[in-house]
């Protein structure tokens, strides 16, 4: 995967052929984007893309150390997915980091917030996979999904800026 931008402000790459790097940066503060990543009732408003069509049924977090988090997307009960794992480390509101135990091919994930000197927030993902191969059948689907997410993401970073 080359690296690609959407509008400018989110790349996506592979670190290496088991990591994939995205990068964005937001028009909002630290707080405000940790806020959005770790708070169940933000981060349903944007995670799911809505160009999927597969809505995010439910998201609970237990953000902190040890804790864990369980994120269900589908249609209804019947037709559902869900995505869950643990924190490894919570840095508020510089870091985060948590596995993804739903299949034995699931990566860690690094999240890391900086505070640039605009007041925006340069977001930088790292997700490493256990192979090769793991990595190309996750990545292969989330270069169109990322930006958008991102995306719907900066939109409700409008409205939290508005409501401080």
């Amino acid at each position: 995967m080359d690296k690609k931008m959407s509008n400018g402000r989110t790349a996506v790459e592979r670190g290496s052929e088991r990591e994939l790097v995205v990068t964005h940066s937001f028009d909002a503060p630290v707080r405000l984007v940790f806020d959005a990543w770790t708070k169940p009732e933000l981060f349903k408003q944007w995670w799911a893309p809505k160009s999927s069509g597969v809505p995010l049924l439910s998201c609970e977090m237990d953000v902190r150390t040890g804790g864990g988090y369980s994120v269900t997307f589908g249609q209804d009960a019947a037709n559902s997915m869900t995505f869950f794992g643990k924190y490894l480390e919570v840095s508020p509101p510089s870091r985060l980091v948590w596995t993804n135990d739903e299949s034995e091919n699931g990566s860690v994930t690094t999240v890391t917030f900086e505070e640039e000197e605009d007041g925006r927030t340069l977001l930088v993902l790292h997700e490493l996979y256990p192979s090769k191969e793991a990595a190309d059948e996750s990545c292969a689907g989330m270069e169109g999904a990322i930006p958008e997410q991102f995306g719907q993401l900066d939109e409700l970073l409008v409205t939290l800026g508005a409501r401080v």
